[in-house]
């Protein structure tokens, strides 16, 4: 099956390969890590296929795939037009990177850069894994986004994230989401109150 799937990775229609590599995102298997690297160097050739780009980024991070930590690291400094692409690159360079359950290292890097969609794409990582830094990290990140206006999406990530955080700069971050005017927000400050984690769908 992973063969067939592989295979169909090299298909002339670009919907066939994105097709393969959602399938591939699902299956999370390590030996296809080597083949989406190869077909991502192929496929960043056209512009126009950005939404097959995404998918093999986020694929290659989900089945963890580490010896592509620096390609998708060199990615990250360059122009993409279809903003997106840095969102999958920032996800799969924080599951790539991880030294331990706490580390969160990428999503600095990635505040350094000041590419909002690429420290998007690391703190939803952080949320999905339901990683819990260590306190310090945790005050960093949330003041980071509380300078934001509360109505911001990256706050969404970060409330993801928060069920299993704990302390005064986290209740006081809840509270300052809390007043947000979107609906999704809201919910997540709930859900992060009584320490709930959110079923989350990633793109």
């Amino acid at each position: 099956m992973l063969d067939e799937i592989i295979l169909q990775l090299k298909d002339k229609k670009s919907p066939k390969r994105r097709s393969a590599t959602k399938k591939l995102r699902k299956l999370k298997n390590i030996d296809a890590g080597p083949f989406l690297l190869s077909a991502l160097k192929e496929e960043l050739k056209d512009l126009r296929t950005w939404e097959t780009q995404y998918q093999m980024i986020m694929a290659i991070g989900e089945c963890g795939y580490k010896p592509a930590l620096e390609f998708l690291q060199s990615l990250a400094h360059q122009t993409f037009e279809a903003t997106m692409v840095y969102v999958a690159i920032g996800d799969a360079i924080q599951r790539l990177s991880m030294q331990n359950e706490q580390d969160v290292t990428t999503i600095f890097e990635a505040i350094d850069t000041e590419n909002d969609m690429l420290i998007d794409g690391a703190i939803r990582a952080m949320a999905m894994l339901k990683v819990v830094p260590v306190n310090l990290d945790i005050e960093k990140i949330i003041n980071y986004v509380a300078a934001k206006n509360n109505n911001d999406g990256m706050h969404f990530w970060v409330l993801a994230a928060a069920p299993g955080w704990s302390g005064k700069k986290v209740d006081e971050y809840l509270a300052f989401c809390s007043t947000s005017k979107r609906d999704e927000i809201i919910d997540a400050v709930e859900l992060a109150r009584k320490q709930k984690y959110k079923k989350l769908f990633p793109l």
